[in-house]
C-alpha cells in the first residue's frame, strides 16, 4: 500500500522537568533535562526515537505509518494506520502496544491523537461503501462527524474543557471545503467556490485557531483561521501551506512551506511573521511545530 507521503511526519514533543522553586521559564543555572519524542518510520516499521534511541513498535511485515505522537505522564501514544495485507487500519499504539480502532474490512487511517486525562481521542477517517467518514474515535468508541454521501475525513484533534474539536476536510460534490466540527457540529470555514484543507486545530480560552490552505485560483495559500476569520499568511504568488499550529502565551505559532520558484522552503510564521527554516537547494516541510 503506498503511503500517503505529504501526511507522513515526524512529530516533536519535548517534555520538560519541573522544578517547584524555579520558574521554568527562567533557567539561571541548573541545567533542564528533556526527553525528546519522534515518531516516524523506517523502510515498513513504525518507530518511536527517545532522545535519538530507536525503538520499533511494528515489526515491519506489514506497511505502517504514523502521523501523530502525544506524551501524557510516562505514557506515549501514536495514532496512524497499519496494513493488514489489504487495507489500512486505523490504529493507535500505547506504550508501542497496538489497538486497532477499525477491523481492517475498509480502509481508515488515524491522524491525530489527543490525551486528556484518561480519555484518549483520535481523528481519522474510514471508508464507508465509497466515501471517506471523518471519525473521532474516545476510547476506541468511534462516532461519525458525517453522514453525507461526500468524502470526509478529520485531520487533527484537541480537546479543550468539556468540548471536542476536529478539523479536516469534506467534498461537495465540486470542490474540497475545509471543515471545523465542535462536539460533533460542522461549520464550514470556507465558502466551497475553491479547494481548501484544513490541517490542525489549537483552543485557547474562547478563541479557535485552525490552520490549513486554500486555493486562489491559481496557487494554494497558508492559511490562518480565527474563530472562523481567514488570514493568508502569504501573498499568494507562490504555492504555500500551513500544517501546524502552536500557542505560547499569546504568541501564535504556525508550521508548514512555501514554494520559493525552485523548491519548497520550511516555515515557521510566528504572529504571522514567516521564517525560513530551510535555505539549500533541497525542498524541505515543516509538519508540526511544539513550544515549551
Amino acid at each position: 500500500m503506498k503511503r500517503i507521503k505529504f501526511l507522513s511526519f515526524l512529530a516533536i514533543l519535548a517534555i520538560t522537568a519541573a522544578c517547584s522553586k524555579i520558574n521554568e521559564r527562567y533557567v539561571l543555572s541548573t541545567p533542564v533535562a528533556n526527553d525528546v519524542y519522534v515518531v516516524g518510520y523506517d523502510g515498513n516499521s513504525t518507530m518511536i526515537w527517545k532522545n535519538g534511541v530507536p525503538a520499533p513498535i511494528t515489526d515491519g511485515s506489514n506497511y505502517s505509518s504514523p502521523f501523530s505522537i502525544f506524551v501524557s505522564d510516562t505514557d506515549v501514544y501514536v495514532a496512524g494506520y497499519e496494513n493488514n495485507g489489504s487495507n489500512n487500519a486505523a490504529t493507535v499504539w500505547k506504550n508501542g502496544v497496538a489497538t486497532a480502532l477499525t477491523d481492517g474490512s475498509n480502509d481508515a487511517s488515524a491522524y491525530s491523537v489527543y490525551v486528556d486525562g484518561p480519555n484518549v481521542y483520535v481523528a481519522g477517517y474510514e471508508v464507508n461503501i465509497s466515501n471517506n467518514v471523518a471519525k473521532i474515535w474516545k476510547n476506541g468508541v468511534a462516532t461519525a462527524l458525517s453522514h453525507s454521501s461526500n468524502y470526509t475525513y478529520a485531520q487533527s484533534v484537541y480537546v479543550s474543557g468539556a468540548d471536542v474539536y476536529a478539523v479536516g476536510v469534506k467534498f461537495n460534490g465540486t470542490k474540497n471545503v475545509a471543515v471545523l466540527w465542535e462536539n460533533g457540529t460542522e461549520a464550514d470555514l470556507t465558502d466551497g467556490n475553491n479547494d481548501a484543507y484544513a490541517q490542525s486545530v489549537y483552543v485557547n480560552g474562547p478563541d479557535v485557531y485552525v490552520v490549513g490552505a486554500e486555493y486562489n485560483g491559481t496557487k494554494n495559500v497558508a492559511k490562518l483561521w480565527k474563530n472562523g476569520i481567514a488570514t493568508s499568511l502569504t501573498d499568494g504568488i507562490q504555492n504555500s501551506y500551513a500544517f501546524s499550529i502552536f500557542m505560547s502565551g499569546s504568541d501564535v505559532y504556525v508550521a508548514g512551506k512555501e514554494f520559493n520558484g525552485t523548491n519548497y522552503v520550511a516555515k515557521l510564521w510566528k504572529n504571522g511573521t514567516a521564517s525560513s527554516l530551510t535555505f539549500d537547494s533541497k525542498g524541505a516541510n515543516a509538519l508540526s511545530v511544539f513550544v515549551k
